[in-house]
């Protein structure tokens, strides 16, 4: 059992073997968790052995994105880049607060000088987040703050604003178990009479739940690169919070994904990333779906192979990222389709190749969303993006956080070497909603040949 620093011999002891006090990190080194004491782990330290620190704390509030109103009972959890779950999961009280722990790469002092993560959460009556419109911005191990032996990491990134759905009379939840070695971090859908997934994901003891589920008979599947997991059949009547739909380890083989991209006319980028993402979770209008822990290659410039894939149906997306790339959209040429897969596939097994991508240089978004997600004021706010010189006109689009449609202007003329500028003219915006606005291209003959980047242009209402 591990000791805290309460009393003088305590805290002498615990100096003198890993350092108490201002992050820990005495000269001794360490190999596992195992070796620290008083509630420290072991840190990896940059340019030197690994020592005992007390763990890095992320620290926010989840409420609600209308009012503020903190809510209690969500489910928090951080992940890495790729997706993959990091340090321990959090559900929050009453006041919405939580507290994470999670690993960082320390200097010799013990401050964190290297770590990349996002957050998810979840909660009843609320969408998941991130979502199609609402990418999860990175936090920086180097940002945290010292507060008396510990780092943490806790301003506006740590916020999480939950968007309601309204009305939510007759749905359930689902939960359950993931029984593997691995089972944090792991993407849960449950898949029913319709073709939307409802997602959620595992937290740090593997355990997981679904929320915001209609009534009807599902299949609970689990996503992450390298595991195989059993699906699990279940029936929800209204308002039922079904327990105990565990998912189990299957010794099916895992399949990989081949295929090409070709990268025209993008002066600007020379590599992009490819990913698969659950075709059920996948929202046309926006282009995006949930991509599983680890279902991602990044800086592909020709040839791709995504490995360790385990059974499904997939949408294969090229360009997932702000990379200064976007998926070709002109549909005349080929290679600018939406891919899909099934694995196995029913002809090449579990060794499936895929049709090409082609990804072209992006239009460059100024206003709103240049940099991420943008709070703005104006009730009606004029969309802003660089200059095409070889379009003839544009076309703009404006998708709220559902993937619905809102409004679009489809006769946008082009000056030359000019920002472009297209005022909103729909339905009034609701405030606390997340929107995105998406602008393409189009050459002389009405053919699209470039749109504004996967996940800029994305804004929300704030005190009109």
């Amino acid at each position: 059992m591990r000791k805290s620093c309460n009393g003088f011999l305590v805290f002498l002891s615990i100096l003198l073997l890993v350092g108490c006090g201002n992050g820990g990190g005495g000269d001794s080194g360490c190999t596992a968790d195992s070796d620290c004491a008083g509630g420290q782990i072991c840190e990896v330290v940059q340019g030197g052995t690994a020592k005992c620190f007390f763990p890095l704390e992320i620290r926010g509030i989840v409420e609600d994105i209308i009012d503020d109103e903190p809510i209690g009972g969500s489910l928090v959890q951080a992940a890495d880049p790729n997706g993959a779950a990091l340090g321990t999961s959090a559900k929050t009280g009453i006041d919405g607060r939580f507290t994470l722990t999670v690993p960082a790469t320390r200097d010799s002092s013990g401050k964190p000088v290297a770590g990349d993560y996002t957050l998810r959460a979840q909660a009843s009556g609320y969408q998941i987040f991130p979502s199609a419109v609402r990418p999860a911005l990175p936090l920086a191990a180097e940002t945290a703050v010292q507060d008396g032996d510990r780092w943490a990491i806790d301003n506006a990134l740590t916020t999480i604003k939950l968007l309601p759905l309204g009305d939510t009379s007759g749905l359930g939840s689902i939960s359950g178990s993931i029984l593997t070695e691995q089972n944090a971090g792991i993407l849960v859908v449950a898949e029913g009479p319709t073709t939307t997934g409802y997602p959620g994901f595992s937290d740090s003891e593997g355990d997981y739940t679904i929320f915001n589920v209609p009534a009807g008979p599902y299949t609970v599947r689990g996503f992450v690169a390298g595991i195989q997991l059993n699906p699990a059949n279940t029936t929800l009547t209204a308002e039922e919070d079904k327990t105990g739909v565990d998912l189990t380890e299957s010794e099916r083989a895992l399949s990989s994904v081949s295929g090409n991209i070709q990268i025209v006319d993008a002066p600007g980028g020379s590599m992009t990333s490819v990913v698969l993402a659950v075709e059920s979770t996948f929202v046309k209008s926006v282009g995006r779906g949930l991509v599983p822990p680890g279902l991602r290659v990044g800086d592909v410039t020709g040839n791709f192979t995504i490995e360790n894939v385990p059974d499904g149906k997939y949408v294969v997306l090229a360009a997932f990222e702000n990379d200064g790339l976007v998926r070709d959209p002109d549909e005349t040429i080929a290679g600018t389709g939406i891919v899909r897969v099934e694995l196995p596939d029913p002809e090449m097994g579990n060794t499936v190749t895929v049709g090409g991508f082609k990804v072209t240089e992006a239009l460059e978004v100024f206003f709103p969303g240049a940099e991420g997600p943008e709070a703005i004021s104006i009730t009606a706010p004029t969309f802003q993006w660089a200059f095409d010189p070889s379009a003839k006109h544009y076309e703009v689009y404006v998708y709220d956080a559902f993937g619905n449609g809102v409004w679009s202007n489809t006769n946008i003329g082009s000056e030359e070497g000019q920002t472009i500028y297209c005022k909103y003219g729909g339905s009034a915006l609701e405030e606390g909603m997340f929107y995105q606005f998406r602008a393409f291209s189009f050459n002389n003959a009405a053919v699209a040949i470039s749109a504004t980047e996967d996940l800029k242009g994305v804004f929300y209402l704030t005190n009109p």
